[in-house]
């Protein structure tokens, strides 16, 4: 089948070669954006969501978890940071689109690259030492200065925040529950990358060791990537590298999962199978 026919594939189609490439793999490389998670239930545009968790800062207009330059007091961007994070963050249900992917990948040699903070690929059964999160992590926080290449749990912090928290209000009511570097005492944020003062230091190993998993590549090895709703938004942090990494590995395949940008570079050829589905949709199976 041409993957890179103008004729549309339908649904089953689209299952079926991608079940016929991943059954070819000798190693994948899950490569994800922020359209995973949203697809597994976590999306910072669901207006319904926000208003359930955060009704004061809904009350005030505010419909997304987008709130990044939106100028609210330290009180109340604490009790925003605190219980998004911990609804995304640290809720201990397992998810069942996240579990059926791991149940694909099998036991397949594999790796996981995310521009998502949400550690739902470790807390669904992928191994932690083989996941690579170039953006950061919500579960680490860290100095804005930064006064220090340290960074630390997210939980014992927002735990004091959430103790604090008022609902109606939104805000936290006792001022000493709002984190503070625990060197400098100066202010501190989630461990992502948002600027220069990004700490990237905690997962730089991890990229390093996937970069050396890539080149140690053995004779004759079919290399799968997929790549799952990764847009435009941070292109060169998923997808543009993706498609570099099949482009440079010879016998190396791409699989694009995106419902708005599904398409894939044109010197890739039969190499990519371009899938104009939710991973909702493609991957929504019982899970084994």
């Amino acid at each position: 089948m041409n993957a890179t026919s103008n004729t549309p594939l339908t649904a089953a189609q689209a299952g079926g070669t991608f079940h016929e490439w991943l059954g070819e793999a000798d190693r994948v490389l899950v490569a994800a954006g922020a359209g995973l998670s949203a697809a597994a239930g976590y999306d910072y545009g669901d207006a319904e969501r926000f208003r359930q968790l955060l009704p004061a800062l809904h009350r005030l207009g505010l419909r997304s978890r987008y709130l990044l330059g939106v100028p609210l007091p330290p009180d109340m961007m604490w009790g925003y940071w605190a219980v998004h994070i911990d609804d995304i963050r640290y809720d201990p249900a397992p998810n069942p689109l996240y579990r059926r992917l791991r149940t694909l990948v099998g036991d397949r040699d594999h790796w996981v690259m995310t521009s998502n903070v949400d550690a739902l690929f470790v807390r669904n059964g992928f191994a932690a030492d083989r996941v690579f999160t170039p953006q950061g992590d919500y579960g680490r926080l860290q100095c804005t200065v930064p006064c220090t290449r340290e960074t630390w749990s997210s939980k014992p912090f927002l735990d004091r925040v959430l103790a604090a928290y008022d609902r109606e209000s939104g805000r936290v009511t006792d001022p000493e529950a709002l984190p503070r570097c625990p060197d400098c005492g100066g202010e501190v944020f989630p461990n992502v990358r948002v600027g220069p003062e990004f700490v990237d230091d905690a997962h730089l190993p991890a990229g390093e060791r996937l970069a050396h998993w890539l080149d140690q590549r053995p004779t004759d090895d079919r290399l799968l990537v997929v790549e799952i709703g990764a847009g435009f938004n941070t292109p060169g942090v998923i997808r543009w590298p993706m498609e570099n990494v099949v482009r440079h590995t010879p016998g190396a395949r791409l699989v694009r999962l995106n419902p708005d940008h599904p398409e894939v570079p044109g010197d890739l050829g039969e190499r990519a199978l371009s899938l104009p589905f939710g991973a909702d949709r493609l991957l929504g199976g019982p899970v084994a």
